[in-house]
């Protein structure tokens, strides 16, 4: 099995693909697959069926899950888009910004 370096609430900027070079938090990750849920990139239009009677049904837009690959966690201190180390301090595994150094 494949372990992601990205994990939800981090900030991810996109390298390919229709949405390339915008920004995001991660809203979830489908381990398993390889791919990542990303809020306000690669939108698709859903049509939703009314469930329950009342409930309103029609077409809504919501974002659909990408692959990892595609993705580059943005660093909170140099501010880019960088690759994921791993070190452990105090006995515990972090990850840390191969650029910069930083905590992530």
């Amino acid at each position: 099995m494949n372990s992601l370096k990205i994990k939800k609430n981090d900030t991810v900027v996109v390298l390919s693909g229709k949405d390339k070079g915008k920004q995001g938090k991660v809203l979830g990750t489908i381990p398993s697959e390889a791919k990542v849920v990303v809020e306000g990139v690669n939108m698709v239009t859903c049509h939703v069926k009314p469930r329950r009677q009342g409930e309103e049904g029609g077409i809504v837009k919501r974002e659909a899950a990408l692959y990892a690959s595609k993705v580059q966690v943005v660093c909170p201190k140099c501010g880019k888009g960088t690759r994921v180390a791993s070190q452990i301090v105090d006995g515990k595994e972090v990850r840390i910004c191969k650029k910069c150094g930083a905590q992530l």
